[in-house]
């Protein structure tokens, strides 16, 4: 490679945001060398030589999980593409659900009577395309970062 050596490489694709995963193949290896590349994100690190089926086995785990964060980011993106279709007052209304309020407990929380929820909280299911709120639980936690532990909804 001209002008780039892999961590520097490395380093470029993650400032870009491009998280494919990495393996690292390389015959003048050291400690911090390989620890860097690893803190850096790389999926693997192999020195030469190198076993023909040890590489197999890393690009196909490599692929595997690329594959996995492919169709979670996928998720993620349909899911905020249906939160942003929602009003701010179904959101408000989407949020009380989730936590499990009832109808009467968000109506009184928000000010207003149970049936204008039971509009907000229908109309919200049906842009997110679910049947139950339990469904609406399960689309909205697995869209949700896991760096998100305080419970804050996306």
């Amino acid at each position: 490679m001209t002008g780039l050596d892999g961590l520097s490489l490395q380093q470029v694709l993650s400032e870009r945001g491009n998280d494919m995963p990495i393996i690292f193949l390389t015959g003048r290896a050291d400690v911090p060398m390989s620890v860097r590349a690893m803190k850096g994100g790389a999926f693997d690190f192999l020195t030469k030589p190198y076993d023909d089926a040890v590489l197999l086995a890393a690009v196909a785990s490599a692929l595997e999980k690329n594959e996995t964060l492919r169709r979670i980011r996928a998720h993620r993106l349909s899911t905020e593409s249906r939160l942003a279709t929602l009003t701010p007052r179904e959101r408000e209304v989407l949020q009380h659900v989730i936590a499990g309020r009832l109808n009467k407990q968000i109506a009184a929380d928000l000010g207003t009577c149970e049936k204008t929820i039971k509009v907000h909280r229908a109309r919200g299911i049906k842009k997110m395309c679910v049947r139950s709120v339990a469904e609406l639980v399960r689309i909205v936690d697995r869209a949700r970062p896991r760096s998100l532990d305080d419970g804050a909804w996306p």
